[in-house]
């Protein structure tokens, strides 16, 4: 079977995913998604990360967890969320309603050549959240399917999941703070009031 057509900038689609997200919690894979967010949506609300790919998935989970009451959105790539790819079981057993997954999906390993991913040979991240128990999942190639599903990651019972087709382009750099002690206080005390990064140490 033929597969859409590719037509998605990253860039235009993680401003079109963050537009409204009020006071969401996000959580950004190493790499492109880290710069996509900090360029188009920068806040103390998002933990950005710098390295431990795979990972950033099931700290989304235990973020989720503990904080019920509030939306957490990961923003991450295919090569990322494919170094972690049992974080999907795990999310689909605690099952928190609170949690949606975006994949930024370019078919390739940006961090490390562009060599392809396996999503370019066939991989289908959604079908493997859906038999992972995720709430629903979808892959999104077009403008207009993006705008139909955002309100979706905002509004629905999660864990949700939606693989988003963009192009193997290369925006300009936006690099936040690279300093992970300062990323942990700023989201903590942006989360948990002034002073919660002081009681923490």
């Amino acid at each position: 079977m033929t597969r859409p057509s590719i037509t998605l900038e990253r860039r235009d689609a993680v401003a079109t995913i963050l537009k409204s997200r009020g006071d969401a919690l996000v959580v950004t894979g190493l790499g492109s998604p880290t710069w996509d967010v900090a360029a188009t949506s920068e806040s103390p609300l998002n933990f950005y990360l710098w390295g431990a790919m795979g990972g950033a998935a099931m700290i989304g989970l235990g973020l989720a967890l503990a904080q019920p009451a509030r939306r957490v959105i990961v923003i991450t790539g295919d090569g990322e969320l494919l170094m972690g790819m049992g974080s999907l079981a795990t999310i689909g057993v605690e099952h928190p309603a609170n949690l949606s997954i975006v994949v930024l999906d370019n078919e390739h390993y940006g961090e490390t050549g562009m060599q392809e991913s396996h999503t370019a040979r066939g991989v289908d991240l959604a079908a493997i959240a859906v038999a992972s128990n995720f709430a629903s999942a979808s892959t999104l190639y077009t403008r207009r399917e993006l705008d139909a599903w955002v309100p979706a990651l905002y509004r629905d019972a999660g864990p949700l999941l939606g693989v988003v087709k963009v192009r193997p382009t290369q925006p300009p750099l936006q690099v936040p703070a690279r300093d992970g002690t300062s990323i942990r206080s700023r989201f903590r005390e942006a989360l948990l009031g002034p002073g919660a990064s002081r009681e923490s140490s």
